[in-house]
């Protein structure tokens, strides 16, 4: 009898591996153990993908070929020697030194792969001291997987996404950022559209950005090899994942040579990219030292980001690696629509570039990181009438320069996961048609939703990309503009503290004239 979830329904394979994959992970961190299953679904895939291709030679009558790598590259196929097989280390699944030779295995796979240089898990199943009849379990239940069953349902690539997002859960707050939500990952595709060229992800994660791109290809029936990935993330175990996340889906990408940070160490220096997707961290503190990076050729033309908030650092990163006619789509935290100082002077020049095109607020609890309220910009650098063919589509823009579309999403979204918020793909399409018909058409402001402001609007307003300010709120009270609140009450604490130090002096003062000193 099928197995149940907790919503009556039948359990699906990737309820079913996970739950028998928890119940093993003992006292190992989830942040440690992700990388032992996930690793061990990357062995069982490459490992089946292989002999799928060995068999296949076989069939050719090319037996001379079984042991030469050149014959399994060649078909996008990784070459396994033979204690890196499935089969090999199933059959010594139960033996004392079977975490050493699930190590070797993944060693050996990578040496004799060049595309999977620095990613695969590096000695954690002897580090970690897994319980011997533990990971044997584990072996068995992921020997169930059939990654070959049905190619189309991407089936080892369901297990993998549906694993990242279940660890990134595990792992909640203040972790998990090598993971970006599904839906938020497929609004930002939906709404740029990276059919072909190049795609650029500067805090890459494990990849989703990247996945995603290629399945929004693949259903607007696209092709694939008409794009070029690249990316750069700073977490090396992250980077490990992102190469092993393409690498089970066929995916070539250029994550650089190594882990680095972005600033610091640009993996991509003179790259200019078609699409940007990315999430990168928020309200990033002390991202360069005083005096590092303040003639860096990426600020080119602006005010050097504050050394106290990466934010704008991130978007002007983005906005040198844009082309003559790049789109970028990215997260930051709602703090960045207002800010004084240099940021204030950084977004001014963007928007007098005219390379602010929409400014969405999202829902709250959409991340397993924060629960706090976050945005989508988008930024183009060719927002003047021009066409361009999305699949069967020919999408015809209007000259839409010195405009912003603005628009609230807090009201959309479903329950996820108990206390999160995900988009449905109503919510997607709904959002994505409003900002594509406002780029094709004169369309109209809709109270809650969304607004188009001039230029003048927003200069009006000194500049802020605050939505609040713009959209027009009939059914609720919205009129307050929460960031700006925040400020002014920051300001008047602040005003309140110096009144009650002042007070207190002169208090002392008083009585010292009296003849009484007072010590506090």
């Amino acid at each position: 009898m099928a197995k149940k979830n907790g919503n009556g329904k039948e359990k699906s394979m990737e309820e079913t591996l996970w739950e028998s994959a928890n119940k093993l992970r003992g006292s190992v961190e989830s942040a440690e153990y992700k990388h032992v299953v996930l690793g061990l679904i990357f062995l069982k895939f490459a490992s089946d993908k292989f002999e799928e291709h060995r068999n296949k030679l076989i069939a050719k009558g090319q037996e001379k070929y079984l042991e030469m790598s050149e014959f399994y590259n060649q078909n996008n196929v990784f070459f396994l020697d033979e204690v890196s097989r499935w089969s090999y280390i199933i059959k010594n699944s139960k033996q004392n030194d079977i975490a050493l030779k699930i190590d070797t295995a993944l060693h050996n796979i990578e040496k004799n792969n060049k595309a999977l240089k620095g990613a695969l898990p590096d000695n954690y199943f002897s580090r970690l001291g897994l319980d011997i009849t533990k990971l044997s379990s584990l072996l068995d239940t992921i020997n169930e997987i059939d990654t070959l069953k049905d190619k189309a349902q991407d089936i080892v690539g369901r297990v993998y996404e549906y694993f990242l997002s279940k660890f990134a859960l595990a792992e909640g707050k203040g972790k998990g950022e090598f993971y970006t939500p599904k839906s938020i990952v497929n609004l930002i595709a939906e709404m740029i559209e990276p059919y072909s060229g190049i795609i650029y992800d500067p805090a890459c994660g494990s990849g989703g950005m990247f996945v995603q791109s290629i399945k929004f290809i693949q259903a607007h029936h696209g092709n694939t090899k008409n794009v070029s990935i690249y990316g750069q993330e700073y977490t090396n175990t992250t980077y490990k994942l992102a190469k092993m996340n393409l690498a089970i889906r066929g995916i070539s990408g250029n994550l650089g040579e190594k882990a680095a940070d972005t600033f610091g160490d640009d993996q991509h220096k003179d790259l200019k990219a078609d699409y940007i997707m990315a999430n990168p961290p928020f309200n990033q503190k002390d991202w360069r030292a005083e005096n590092e990076l303040k003639d860096d050729p990426r600020w080119r033309g602006y005010d050097v980001p504050p050394k106290s908030n990466a934010n704008y650092g991130w978007i002007l990163n983005m906005v040198s690696k844009l082309s003559e006619n790049g789109v970028a789509g990215f997260i930051l935290a709602n703090g960045a629509l207002s800010g004084g100082g240099e940021e204030y002077k950084i977004r001014r020049k963007l928007i007098e570039n005219n390379l602010v095109e929409a400014i969405l607020v999202l829902p709250r609890n959409l991340f397993y990181t924060t629960d706090i309220s976050v945005t989508l910009w988008i930024l183009n650098k060719n927002k003047k009438e021009q066409s361009r063919n999305i699949g069967d589509v020919t999408r015809q823009y209007r000259n839409r320069e010195k405009e912003i579309l603005f628009m609230d999403l807090r009201q959309l979204g479903e329950p996820f996961e108990k206390k999160y918020t995900q988009f449905s793909d109503a919510d997607i399409k709904k959002v994505t048609s409003t900002y594509h018909l406002w780029q094709s058409v004169v369309s109209e402001n809709i109270p809650e939703l969304c607004y188009s402001a001039s230029f003048d609007e927003v200069a009006q307003k000194d500049f802020s990309l605050v939505p609040s300010k713009y959209i027009e709120f009939v059914n609720r009270d919205e009129n307050i503009d929460f960031v700006e609140k925040m400020q002014n009450l920051q300001t008047e604490f602040a005003e309140l503290l110096k009144a009650e130090a002042q007070s207190k002096n002169d208090l002392l003062n008083v009585f010292k004239e009296l003849g009484y000193e007072i010590k506090l």
